[in-house]
């Protein structure tokens, strides 16, 4: 099984992703988590290179690139080998990140953004996607408290751009049956409570 968790940054995709680690282990099962972009040494000095605060230069056809090439390292090396062995897969972040944030939020062609996260991917398509939604107001609140000195390149972008990447994620589940909407303000066990329950309701039983 393979289970993806997506929101804008600061939704709680890290805590709902522990809170169901958590569970599926405690139920005997195998489980892998990985983050996007990141999971392997090749994959995460690409991460560094993307988040890094110096580079404010990047240009959108770079950075989509970068994510993409993360990825489909990923793929090939972790995601598609765990699964051929059983074993329960957990991203934080996939290839509907990448059409929010570089399609929607960077305004880039969406059949380019499409064809190169199809590339990417090599048919590994998430059984299901939870959607950690957040009101962006919630979100610079949340960034607020976290403190400014800790935001990576792409924490520190503007509201109206991640407005554009919230309704990008909102248009992606209105065309994706595997997107659940979450809301992400409710409390963190009402949350996790409202995953397991759409586990269970969609057939999904192997956790």
């Amino acid at each position: 099984m393979f289970i993806t968790f997506e929101g804008i940054d600061f939704s709680g995709k890290s805590t709902q992703i522990k809170l169901l680690k958590d569970y599926i282990t405690e139920k005997g099962k195998d489980v892998l988590v990985i983050r996007e972009p990141g999971g392997g040494e090749i994959e995460e000095k690409i991460r560094n290179i993307l988040l890094d605060k110096k580079n404010l230069e990047m240009t959108p056809e770079t950075e989509i690139l970068l994510f993409s090439a993360s990825r489909a390292q990923l793929v090939r090396k972790t995601i598609i080998p765990a699964l051929e062995k059983g074993t329960i897969v957990i991203s934080d972040r996939f290839h509907d990140s990448t059409t929010a944030y570089q399609g929607y939020g960077r305004l880039l062609p969406l059949d380019t953004v499409l064809k190169i996260s199809e590339f990417a991917i090599k048919g590994a398509i998430p059984d299901i996607t939870f959607f950690i939604d957040i009101p962006v107001a919630e979100a610079r609140k949340r960034k607020i408290e976290q403190g400014h000195d800790t935001l990576d390149r792409i924490e520190k972008m503007e509201d109206d751009f991640f407005g554009r990447v919230r309704e990008g994620y909102l248009d992606i589940a209105r065309k994706e049956k595997r997107f659940r909407i979450l809301n992400g303000c409710e409390k963190k066990d009402d949350v996790h409570e409202m995953i397991l329950k759409e586990l269970m309701r969609t057939g999904l039983t192997n956790v």
